[in-house]
């Protein structure tokens, strides 16, 4: 990444383009009016470039030409999907290749809601393009989604023009440098004024794109704080996963995944299913992964998240990366999404923690304004027992150590119910990741038997986590896919009584 790169404003790049004869496309805007479009015509030069801009705002007249969104939802990722395939295909429809030969054609699509008049709806957008890298080139494709902070529908609209130029620029030049596109994409404008928390990049100029450390990035550069991939690794936008969903959410290192990971998320789910208002179709189980701890060890190995990713997303799991250090945030975050129950599974050790004033010194109410924010929202704690091996104690909702003044809110939370026991496997209590990597890291035994069998599978062979040994043979004979085997083994130990 270049780190001298010459920022140009926003009517440079867009006359730069123009000045390109090779590039030749469309623009579609939906919501905020034609402000992308915009800087390409006043920059000047535009009758090369664009072949049309339209702006379907009607929704009756949008739906004749993209169809109708069943779902009611027209500021959605499957709109702007639908507008880039439509006019890219018109594109190649209508221009016959034979009298364009050097052109690299392209389609620009995003679908934006500005904030309301009673500033009750926050603003938000999908932004999307196809192009081609060369004329004989099938398209690639990125789409993104971005929120709108600023308080005026002006303003938002100037961001909306800036920040979509800046992604056409950054595809168009940057396409093989996918972290400096990412990082582009800010040019000329500040954090305060949008984030990007959603980003995906397909086709022949992303072939070495895996989007799960796009993700990661945009959490490490401070474009957003908190990101979710799929287990098949595509990055999704938190209100797509957590809408109207009981989200039930641990948090962890999972270098490796242990057998007491496991065992938290099926004794979690055991007990969430149980919950009064929690249906088991509208579930939504997290792991989530700090930012904080995937720099524990100085700066970000992004090898080693990529180890993490990997186990996690082939035991079938959705991921979140968060720079959420305080659980209230992260308790706040999923209630801009869902109003439903949540449940959030910790250790005893993290639940001392959690009680620990020196960590709100910086709200101005303190640990109270911190438990105001987690506790007013339809929140449990799930207690997961820690074994602290010096004193051979188990740390349960009574035992765990709670400073004496904060000692009557905590027992107002447990009398409420608000902080829970939940069952645990007695003998996997003395597993603990950090001596499982240990041993993988130094090439010793023994760390087979501290993480469950389709995890061993998996690190030996992807060769996870530096793991340099006798790389795993598939045994002949039908297997278990591995994900069916976490989801069964998660099952089978959430049902039990």
């Amino acid at each position: 990444m270049d780190s001298n790169r010459v920022i140009l404003s926003a009517k440079q790049k867009a006359l730069r383009i123009n000045l390109n004869e090779d590039l030749y496309g469309t623009f579609a805007e939906i919501g905020a009016g034609q402000e992308v479009v915009r800087h390409f015509f006043r920059a000047g030069g535009a009758s090369g470039t664009i072949a049309k801009a339209i702006s379907a705002y009607d929704k009756d007249f949008s739906d004749a030409i993209y169809g109708v969104e069943e779902h009611g939802r027209y500021v959605c990722e499957s709109r702007v999907n639908k507008m880039l395939d439509h006019e890219y295909q018109l594109m190649e429809t209508r221009l016959q290749r034979k009298e364009h030969p050097s052109k690299h054609f392209f389609a620009f699509a995003n679908t934006v809601a500005t904030v309301n008049y009673h500033k009750t709806i926050q603003g938000h957008g999908w932004f999307g393009l196809k192009f081609q890298t060369t004329p004989d080139e099938d398209p690639s494709e990125v789409i993104m989604h971005t929120r709108l902070h600023e308080p005026d529908v002006l303003l938002q609209q100037q961001t909306v023009g800036t920040l979509g130029v800046n992604l056409l620029y950054g595809c168009l030049f940057f396409h093989k440098n996918p972290k400096e596109l990412l990082i582009s994409l800010f040019d000329n404008l500040e954090r305060e004024q949008l984030e990007v928390d959603m980003i995906q990049m397909n086709g022949p100029a992303f072939r070495e794109v895996d989007n799960r450390l796009l993700s990661l990035q945009l959490v490490k550069n401070g474009m957003t704080d908190a990101v979710i991939f799929s287990p098949d690794g595509k990055n999704l936008q938190a209100s797509d996963v957590l809408y109207k969903k009981n989200v039930l959410a641990i948090r962890g290192s999972f270098r490796p995944v242990t057998k007491v990971s496991i065992d938290m998320i099926a004794q979690g789910l055991k007990a969430f299913k149980k919950e009064s208002n929690v249906k088991e179709e509208d579930i939504q189980v997290l792991f989530e992964i700090t930012l904080n701890n995937l720099s524990a060890e100085g700066d970000i190995d992004e090898q080693d998240f990529l180890d993490r990713a990997d186990i996690l997303c082939s035991i079938g799991q959705t991921v979140l990366i968060s720079n959420y250090q305080k659980y209230y945030k992260l308790v706040d975050f999923f209630s801009r999404h869902t109003k439903k129950r949540m449940a959030v599974i910790m250790g005893a050790s993290t639940l001392a923690q959690v009680f620990d004033e020196k960590y709100y010194r910086d709200l101005n109410g303190g640990i109270l304004e911190a438990f105001g924010i987690l506790f007013s929202r339809d929140l449990k704690i799930y207690l997961y027992p820690w074994y602290v091996e010096k004193t051979k104690e188990l740390w349960t909702t009574e035992s765990t150590p709670i400073p004496p003044r904060i000692k009557p809110l905590f027992n107002y939370l447990l009398f409420n119910k608000r902080i829970i026991d939940i069952d645990f496997d007695q003998e996997v209590l003395g597993v603990f990741s950090r001596d499982a990597l240990n041993l993988i890291k130094s090439g010793n035994e023994g760390w087979e038997a501290m993480v469950p069998d389709f995890v061993d599978r998996i690190i030996k062979e992807k060769c996870l986590f530096g793991y340099c040994g006798i790389p795993y043979e598939t045994p002949t004979g039908p297997q278990e896919d591995t994900a069916e085997a976490a989801a069964r083994a998660i099952s089978q130990q959430s049902k039990l009584n």
